[in-house]
């Protein structure tokens, strides 16, 4: 296992304008679309009581879904992690705090009086003060990185096998105490510490794909046969299957997103995995106004296409948004003001990771 020389990998990587890494954007772009179709779907499904032909795609992706989200977020940590405490706590942990504490506002703003008709005011304000222990509808990823980054700065000085056996054990036990950062936490370190650890050898993977696409292809196909054919017999999530399919899923994504990056397509996920807060942020509203209005209308009667329609609203609702949010100047909804820092700011760096 190595945990140097990431900044030396990734120099023979492609990069795209700005120092950013082309295959890193691609591969976040395609899983945000995967983690709104997740919500889009199973919210339409959960809404009509129906299932649609989309279901089958989500239960695809529940393996490595989560899976590569935080073995990626974890790629580029070996860059900052000997950083002094407060610039690392600023970097790593402020920045993804203002944004929880700032949108699990929004959405209770949106919310609340739906819920204070089914519980009452009082009721509402407790929920609102418990979701700073019990992370809030679709904002725990973000209320869970700053643990990762915390707890894996605390124990670099063990040995780094060490840390992964014990997080691979955490993830087999499938812990369910009712407490999503607890249970999320036990099964998905693993894959963020994973990635931190062997960057070079993601890295690594991701150059012999552009070198070889054809067989590139060949194991992606091999991959998805196995990846589905385990889902299709509920074994999906026995303990070791399950990570494995989560490692093996990370590694086809990375692979897929090299090989768009290579032949320059669907430039659309490369845009979203560059904003891809701004994406995971934002969704909920025009994902849940929309899933309101197709069900209400009642015109579109194939629920797979109402969660597909659902899903791609919510991601371009989302920039929309963000876009808005810009031309108002209300910057501060997707960019954590001065005020808000703890450390000073710095200049960009020539490598960037698409958080």
């Amino acid at each position: 296992m190595t945990i140097n020389g990431t900044a030396a990998a990734t120099d023979r990587s492609t990069r795209s304008a700005g120092g950013r890494v082309d295959w890193v954007d691609y591969a976040k772009g395609i899983c945000i679309v995967m983690v709104v179709m997740m919500h889009s779907v199973l919210g339409v499904e959960k809404a009509a009581d129906q299932t649609g032909f989309m279901h089958y795609v989500v239960m695809f992706a529940k393996p490595f879904r989560m899976p590569d989200f935080f073995l990626i977020s974890g790629l580029f940590l070996s860059v900052v992690i000997d950083r002094d405490w407060r610039t690392y706590l600023d970097r790593k942990v402020m920045h993804f705090a203002y944004f929880y504490v700032l949108w699990v506002t929004i959405q209770f703003g949106f919310k609340a009086p739906s819920l204070a008709a089914e519980t009452g005011w009082g009721q509402v304000g407790l929920l609102y003060l418990e979701s700073f222990i019990e992370p809030f509808g679709t904002l725990w990823f973000i209320y869970l990185l700053p643990i990762f980054f915390v707890v894996t700065k605390l124990t670099r000085n063990v040995h780094p096998l060490v840390i992964w056996l014990i997080a691979a054990a955490l993830e087999m036990t499938h812990l369910t105490t009712g407490w999503t950062a607890i249970d999320e936490f036990c099964a998905r370190f693993v894959y963020f510490f994973t990635g931190y650890i062997l960057a070079d050898y993601v890295f690594a993977l991701s150059d012999r794909a552009r070198a070889r696409p054809l067989l590139a292809l060949l194991g992606l196909g091999l991959w998805a046969l196995v990846n589905g054919g385990l889902v299709a017999l509920d074994v999906s999530e026995w303990p070791l299957l399950s990570l494995a399919l989560g490692l093996s899923g990370a590694c086809a994504i990375i692979v897929i997103g090299t090989l768009l990056a290579r032949a320059h397509r669907l430039d659309f996920l490369r845009f979203c995995g560059e904003h891809s807060i701004v994406i995971y942020l934002a969704f909920f509203l025009p994902m849940a106004a929309t899933r309101t209005a197709l069900l209400r209308i009642d015109v579109i009667h194939d629920i797979g296409l109402i969660s597909l329609i659902v899903t791609a609203v919510g991601v371009a609702g989302s920039l929309l948004i963000w876009r808005l949010a810009l031309a108002a100047r209300a910057n501060f909804l997707f960019e954590r003001p001065d005020a808000f820092c703890i450390a000073p700011k710095k200049a960009a760096p020539a490598l960037q990771a698409a958080e």
